[in-house]
């Protein structure tokens, strides 16, 4: 969950600082500008476009992303493909740079909630601006 709130966070601030992806979310012609930020992004995407991503996902879930036993840990998701110099590193490093990556997780989990809550509630935040 971590991750994907990591991910989530960062997409959330990109958009409400105006970056978006060039040219047409649909066949229709309707680019990825027109698309509001937040929750309202949900209902504004095409029926067959949240399909898609919801497709994509549980494809990922399914044969890709999968918590392979004898990996290094819970959530060693590398399966022989990935690897980046892991192996490499000695067993204090490890455990630092994983218990990083929760801590990470977890500030993105708590970053994300905030910004979920604000939008809701409405009002003006520091960076991000009116919500």
């Amino acid at each position: 969950h971590g991750r994907i709130a990591q991910l989530a966070f960062l997409g959330n601030i990109i958009t409400r600082a105006g970056v978006h992806l060039p040219g047409n979310i649909d066949s229709a012609g309707d680019s990825f500008d027109s698309i509001p930020d937040g929750w309202a992004a949900v209902g504004a995407i095409p029926q067959a476009g949240l399909l898609q991503i919801v497709a994509f996902v549980g494809t990922l879930e399914l044969f890709v992303m999968k918590d392979i036993t004898g990996g290094d840990f819970v959530g060693d998701f590398r399966n022989g493909a990935l690897d980046f110099g892991w192996d490499t590193f000695d067993e204090e490093t490890k455990l630092s740079k994983r218990a990083i990556e929760l801590n990470n997780g977890r500030a993105a989990m708590m970053g994300i909630l905030g910004l979920m809550v604000h939008e809701q509630l409405g009002g003006d935040l520091p960076i991000v601006g009116a919500m």
